[in-house]
């Protein structure tokens, strides 16, 4: 039996938000890199958390970051 679903909401406590942050960060960041191993994919992944601090993810390719920062500007301006 698996688990439950998880009620998506915002964590009111501001430690507990930050712990939560980090983790899923850390497991998102790992996802990233097996899914670009597994497959062979061309993976970019950027993540700001509440502070504005950036933390990234991108394949060897150097046309992903170029992506990502196309996408980047295309949405802040």
């Amino acid at each position: 039996m698996g688990r439950g679903r998880v009620q998506l909401q915002r964590i009111e406590n501001k430690i507990n938000r930050q712990v939560t942050f980090s983790k899923r960060r850390i497991g998102l960041l790992k996802k990233a890199h097996e899914i670009s191993v597994l497959c062979e994919a061309e993976v970019g992944l950027i993540i700001f958390s509440p502070k504005g601090k950036l933390f990234e993810y991108a394949t060897d390719a150097s046309y992903v970051i170029l992506s990502l920062v196309m996408i980047i500007l295309f949405f802040l301006f």
